[in-house]
């Protein structure tokens, strides 16, 4: 869990941030940056609810009254002494935002920045009592804070991911052949609740010419013998996501449909290529040079079209979040940064394969938070 005081100290800092950039305020809704600044995980309703940061004086927190009972037991409300600021049904709640931005938020031209999930109602409703103020994303702020995590956060990051691993043995261990994939999706997701996850938010299984999709919606196709399955499962647990990735080849207890030749060749590039982007992971080094090395290896075997999408995203309370692992983004690493390494390689209307695991930067090299095995896994199914 998240000790109380980490949330009063993350908004000191999110409200320094703010001050010494020069916004007259930072105005949060509900989501992932409400939750970690004050640990309220606030329902995603019409009502307003919104946490207000003026770069000088107390924040507040506005809520519907019938959910100020919950806004106020908040573990980050009660440790930092926000005051909840309740509104009845009609209320203009969002007039209330333009007296406690504080004087820096009304001023002409006065920055305000918004959580970059505020529903677009909420947004117009800002413009409206806020005319004077030019309106940017609080990502510019809470990046900052949401990027490095703290010793904490990582704990609660292996656990989620070690409950993944387990699911992944348990499906692989089980009844695949016959059985559709949407099927053993509904069972993945009832197996990461059972492994302590609050919320299984994603399990793909894409099996045959299937997995050469990288989003694969699960079908009512059925899994057959000599065929790969690509597994991409993930959640939530105590708020922090999981999110891993295994291909499997199922044989049906027939030794005779095992992995081809081809298939073999590619899942090992494949794996050198998970392999060397792992051991890219260092403090200083580049988010874009980690996606470069596991892509090196790939376009050099031929394959290089055939990998569709970036190396890795940020993981958190969300499941992607900052910062995204991709060419073109010369930000540095620093310890503490938590992210996904996953290339695959699709070849479309055949199959294909990925590997993913969940990495933080470590003050000397990858922390890898998955255990399971990488390599191709060969199930009777």
């Amino acid at each position: 869990m998240i000790a109380s005081e980490r949330y009063a100290e993350r908004l000191d800092r999110a409200q320094a941030l703010t001050a010494e950039r020069g916004i007259g305020a930072l105005l949060i809704g509900v989501g992932a940056d409400l939750r970690y600044i004050t640990g309220y995980a606030a329902m995603p309703l019409e009502r307003l609810t919104m946490l207000v940061v003026p770069a000088a004086g107390a924040p507040t927190l506005v809520a519907p009254r019938l959910e100020a009972m919950a806004a106020v037991g908040a573990p980050g409300v009660r440790a930092a002494g926000i005051e909840v600021v309740p509104w009845d049904e009609t209320d203009d709640a969002h007039a209330l935002l333009r007296g406690l931005a504080g004087p820096g938020a009304t001023k002409a031209g006065a920055r305000i920045l918004v959580s970059d999930r505020l529903w677009a109602m909420h947004v117009l409703g800002i413009q409206r009592v806020l005319p004077e103020a030019r309106l940017g994303l609080a990502t510019e702020i809470l990046r900052v804070l949401r990027m490095v995590k703290d010793p904490d956060e990582v704990q609660l990051l292996r656990l989620a991911a070690h409950a993944a691993d387990r699911v992944v043995g348990q499906i692989a261990a089980g009844r695949l052949v016959g059985r559709t994939e949407a099927e053993v999706s509904r069972e993945v997701k009832d197996r990461l609740i059972a492994e302590g996850h609050e919320h299984a938010e994603f399990a793909i299984v894409a099996a045959g010419p299937n997995s050469a999709s990288p989003h694969h919606d699960a079908t009512d196709r059925e899994i057959r013998a000599g065929e790969p399955i690509v597994l991409d499962i993930g959640g939530s647990l105590v708020g922090y996501g999981s999110d891993t990735t295994r291909t499997l080849w199922v044989t049906g207890g027939d030794p005779a449909v095992g992995p081809t030749d081809e298939f073999r060749a590619m899942f090992d590039v494949l794996q050198d290529a998970q392999a060397l982007a792992t051991a890219a992971v260092r403090p200083g080094a580049s988010c874009e040079s980690i996606d470069r090395a596991a892509r090196d290896r790939i376009t050099a075997a031929g394959y290089g079209p055939q990998f569709l999408h970036r190396v890795g995203h940020g993981i958190g309370l969300e499941a992607h979040e900052e910062p995204y692992l991709v060419a073109g983004n010369a930000e540095p690493l620093v310890a503490g940064v938590a992210f996904s390494v996953e290339p695959g390689i699709y070849l479309e209307g055949r199959f294909g394969a990925r590997i993913e695991d969940i990495v933080v930067c470590g003050p000397d090299g990858p922390d890898v938070l998955n255990q399971s095995d990488r390599g191709l896994w060969i199930v009777d199914g």
